[in-house]
């Protein structure tokens, strides 16, 4: 029986994970972020179990890993050497010192064997004859191939050619002619005399990428992420010019290859791609809801954006609410003025005038900011930072937040507005490249067909995993269950997520179970059921936050419906016939 109409905007809304890839099953609290061990960003709460994509990710992803990290390469490390020993002196001046001194043993061992000479003319020769026009995109193509290589000596591929990212793949013949460079160099123990200067530098970032992400998080009101398939990941390459910040999308994975400049790399850069890694699958779990936007896209004709800003819609929403975020949290370089405490008001009068014109300046510099990207043609950035002021001064999560951003927005308005914006002529570029990779397999496509919209697809995959035998029946039934209450299915759901209970040993896919069992029972005013259901979540211990604090939350105070979706429906509520207790898989 239906539940109500729009149970699939509730379920996008309003915290209950739509997928694996979206950060939307937060709880209804704010979840502190953990303390970072050494050499680690604090790593996310876990959305669901990470089921291992073998050799479809960069090599340096760990799947049993943190969802973000901060790590160093040796493969990275031996293809930068090798450009290096071939004229690569970009940002030479400005790089950390570790450069130089790497640079003067690999030319010392270089000059000591007519063999490494000999490597290196081949070698040379190779990168000169695989050179690119834009010298962006000639040295971003040996940043690829390294992040899927194996460590030395193999340096190998990790995937199959046909996986790798398609840049890679032009230079993939480069790989035979630095392995013999490498050995006839002995730089593996230059690598190792020179690690130190490395671990140092990792160490020396540490702080900073990590007050990065969790002020970052601290504005968004989430925890770092909720997706352990998903993976954010910084790669530190002094050998590489500062002024190049190499940052792309494999699939699910997000990468920043980066190189310090006085111990620090560009962090507005890197926090512009984590924007996106914790943006994008809020926004676009919710992409068939921007149907209704299209007419944007026809207002920035005569922008100078890329053809993909001006062809997708999520695309461009996505790009305008992170610019609105980043406008809101700049550091603008106006001092905010501070009224002393006790003043007499005679004497606080002046404080409170010049704290007034500094707070009129601060708002200026974000104003401009955001005039900016309109004219570059991000023309919902205001629409999200007129947005972004209304929401900070609420306690919701954006996760809980962006839904009524998207339902709400008057796109009349906002088209009128783009009309009226005068366009630059010139595209600044956007660093962040998505490098499409071999497709995802078995659930994980499933996932990903649920973010996306596509529930009968998810559906058919997850159906098929159970008939087959093939992947975990327990997070196939999940998949099934979420998919049933987006279709309206609730008492399917409530079974599924019961088959999920007896079919599944994660634990987490139990705590959540309970929850979205515990939910739906609170919407039809069974609040007892509900209880028991939370309680079970608890008893489950994950050891993940986000399912404490969801199920402790719903045990203060039933789960309510947001009053859109209460003011939409038509139909009453149905109560869910109670599935069979110990319902196992169909053999």
């Amino acid at each position: 029986m239906p539940l109500f109409p729009s149970v699939r905007r509730f379920l996008l809304t309003f915290g209950l994970p739509a997928a694996l890839l979206a950060s939307v099953c937060a709880a209804q609290q704010s979840v502190p972020v953990p303390s970072p061990s050494p050499g680690t960003v604090p790593a996310a709460p876990a959305e669901l179990p990470q089921t291992a994509q073998a050799g479809k990710g960069p090599a340096l992803l760990d799947p049993a890993g943190p969802a973000v990290s901060l790590q160093t390469s040796e493969a990275m490390f031996d293809l930068a050497v090798a450009l290096n020993a071939c004229g690569y002196d970009d940002g030479l001046s400005e790089s950390d010192p570790v450069r130089q001194t790497v640079r003067a043993e690999v030319n010392q061992a270089t000059q000591a064997s007519e063999a490494a000479r000999e490597d290196r003319d081949k070698l040379c020769l190779y990168i000169d004859q695989h050179k690119l026009d834009d010298p962006a995109q000639n040295l971003a193509q040996y940043v690829s191939l390294g992040l899927y290589l194996s460590p030395p000596p193999q340096l190998t591929p990790s995937v199959d050619e046909e996986d790798l990212p398609p840049d890679a793949n032009g230079v993939l013949l480069i790989l035979p002619l630095v392995r013999k460079f490498a050995q006839d160099t002995d730089l593996h123990v230059i690598w190792l005399e020179n690690r130190p200067a490395y671990d140092a530098l990792q160490q020396k970032l540490h702080g900073p990428l990590t007050q990065m992400i969790v002020s970052t998080n601290y504005y968004l009101k989430m925890p770092a992420s909720i997706a352990t398939t998903r993976r954010f990941l910084v790669v530190i390459e002094p050998m590489l010019s500062p002024e190049e910040t190499n940052a792309r999308v494999y699939g699910t994975n997000y990468v920043v290859v980066a190189s310090p400049k006085n111990g620090q790399i560009a962090m507005r850069l890197v926090r512009h791609v984590y924007l996106h890694y914790e943006i994008e699958p809020l926004l676009y779990s919710r992409q068939n809801d921007m149907i209704r936007m299209q007419p944007i896209l026809k207002t920035i004709y005569y922008a100078p954006l890329p053809f993909n800003f001006k062809n997708d819609i999520v695309a461009l929403v996505v790009e305008s609410m992170i610019r609105a975020i980043e406008a809101r949290i700049m550091k603008t370089g106006v001092a905010i003025v501070k009224v002393p405490a006790g003043l007499p008001r005679s004497e606080a009068e002046p404080y409170e005038i010049a704290r007034s014109e500094s707070l009129q300046k601060d708002a200026e510099v974000r104003e401009q900011a955001v005039e900016h990207s309109m004219a570059q043609g991000f023309v919902v950035t205001q629409y999200f930072y007129n947005q972004l002021l209304a929401f900070e001064k609420t306690p919701q999560s954006l996760s809980e937040a962006i839904g009524p951003m998207v339902y709400g927005m008057d796109v009349d308005s906002v088209v009128h507005e783009a009309r009226n914006t005068t366009f630059d002529q010139h595209w600044e570029g956007e660093m962040l490249g998505h490098a499409p990779i071999h497709p995802l397999q078995g659930l994980d496509v499933a996932e990903m067909k649920l973010v996306k919209g596509d529930v009968a697809g998810a559906s058919a995959i997850a159906e098929k995993a159970i008939a087959d035998h093939t992947g975990e029946p327990g997070r196939a039934e999940f998949i099934l269950a979420r998919a049933d209450l987006m279709n309206n299915h609730v008492n399917q759901a409530v079974a599924a997520f019961q088959k999920t209970l007896t079919d599944s040993k994660d634990q987490r896919l139990i705590a959540w179970s309970h929850i979205y069992l515990g939910r739906i029972y609170d919407v039809e005013d069974q609040r007892p059921q509900a209880v028991a259901e939370y309680k079970a979540a608890l008893d489950a211990r994950d050891g993940q936050p986000d399912t404490l604090a969801a199920a402790q939350s719903g045990l203060k105070k039933p789960f309510a419906l947001p009053p859109q979706a209460q003011t939409e429906s038509s139909a009453p509520v149905k109560t869910p016939a109670t599935p069979a207790t110990n319902t196992s898989h169909p053999q």
